[in-house]
């Protein structure tokens, strides 16, 4: 089923863009609707999506402690460690500001401030992910953010799982909605009567939540614009094909347009990996998903060397890109592109995706190139600030002023010469 390629035009490896639907029309009229009309443009949405005929989009606070104590003692003890795992890594990225003090009195510095709301959208259909809720909310706690909001669609009548719920309380969410799709996301872009506006949106979505982040950046900041789930494997003659064949279908039962591929100079461990796809597929509840994934998108291309293999991954700049191979932690310094990096034979994957404390919100579709994952750096701005004394300015006005004239704005000049006449 899965193509093997001798090398590759690795160009269109993750370039799914053609196979996905160009919904940008649809979005964009419910975003107008919402930001006029409010309100009753989201019940209008919620029931004609949902299925929900939601009477107050907000929900009392109390329910995320209730479903917490709801959860089975295992799954409460699993959401406390991963969340703990997650506040530890996140908590070394806090940043702090400077202030430099000069001999002639001026004073330049830097503040660094958390935003002061930002809406979290996640999923509530077949993709419910708690784990989503922790990574989003977390970072953004750490930050200092005054408050953070969090949206779900209303799932089965407008009830909400209990996992989200769950997940929501442990993270430490101050306020929760009951809203799906792009309506959610117009409604914390511009406000409503009932829904406060955000300065910032993130989490996962579908193909509607993806445009709908699109079309509001810049009316709001969002994370990114997340496209169809990835892996990259780089694997040598050591790697078991088994967890490898297993390691590509975590990521393949995502949806359809998802993409896992493997790199290797082992030949062997190529054809041993497919049959293994082939024998695990047999057995996978998300058989019909993942199969289409594999079918359409999954390839496995064989280079000459691990060191080849790493520069083909380097130009690909996967969301997901795991080294399997004898030497992997010696491999990490020629990684320049990717997400995340999971390293050595005992490292799929899903670590990253709930409980080693790294962020699983990630840079698709190559954008890894020149983005990174998700950190508390998403949820500050920083502020300059500058103190001149007075002898100070009339130290340095006539240099200002030359500066201004090269770029023939003389009143930009002025405004500092004139200090010297006053």
């Amino acid at each position: 089923m899965i193509r093997i390629f001798n090398g590759c035009d690795e160009s269109s490896v993750f370039d799914r863009s053609s196979d996905l639907p160009d919904v940008s029309g649809s979005v964009r009229e419910i975003i107008e609707n919402v930001r006029i009309n409010g309100d009753k443009a989201l019940k209008e949405y919620s029931l004609r999506f949902d299925k929900a005929d939601v009477e107050k989009f907000e929900i009392d606070p109390s329910r995320m402690k209730e479903a917490y104590d709801r959860c089975d003692a295992d799954f409460k003890a699993v959401l406390d460690e991963a969340a703990a795992n997650i506040k530890e890594y996140h908590s070394a990225q806090v940043r702090e500001g400077y202030e430099i003090n000069r001999s002639n009195g001026v004073t330049v510095g830097r503040k660094v401030l958390p935003l002061e709301r930002v809406a979290l959208y996640v999923p509530g259909g077949t993709a419910a992910y708690p784990s989503s809720v922790l990574m989003n909310c977390i970072p953004a706690k750490i930050a200092g953010v005054d408050e953070v909001i969090m949206t779900t669609p209303p799932a089965n009548g407008g009830n909400i799982r209990d996992d989200i719920l769950a997940a929501a309380y442990v993270a430490g969410v101050d306020r929760l909605f009951c809203i799906g799709g792009a309506q959610a996301v117009a409604a914390f872009a511009y406000g409503s009567e009932t829904v406060p506006k955000a300065v910032k949106i993130v989490g996962p979505g579908n193909a509607f939540v993806a445009e709908a982040k699109r079309q509001v950046y810049g009316i709001v900041d969002i994370d990114m614009i997340a496209g169809p789930s990835e892996i990259l494997i780089v694997a040598d003659g050591s790697a078991n094909p088994k967890a490898v064949a297993a390691d590509m279908l975590s990521q393949a039962e995502h949806d359809k347009n998802a993409s896992a591929v493997l790199i290797t100079d082992s030949a062997d461990l190529a054809q041993k990996t497919a049959v293994e796809l082939e024998k695990q597929l047999a057995v996978l509840p998300r058989k019909e998903i993942a199969e289409a994934s594999i079918e359409n998108n999954g390839k496995i291309i064989i280079t000459d060397s691990i060191v080849d293999s790493i520069s083909v991954a380097n130009r690909l700049a996967p969301e997901h890109l795991e080294i399997n191979t004898e030497n992997a932690m010696e491999l990490l310094p020629l990684v320049r592109n990717a997400g995340s990096v999971f390293l050595g034979a005992n490292c799929p994957e899903a670590v990253g995706d709930y409980f080693a404390g790294t962020n699983h919100v990630l840079p698709t579709s190559g954008t890894a190139r020149f983005a990174s994952a998700l950190s508390v750096d998403d949820f500050i701005k920083t502020l300059e600030y500058t103190y001149y004394p007075r002898e100070a300015l009339i130290a340095d006005a006539d240099k200002i002023a030359l500066f201004a004239k090269r770029e023939g704005l003389d009143a930009h000049g002025r405004s500092a010469t004139i200090r010297k006449e006053l």
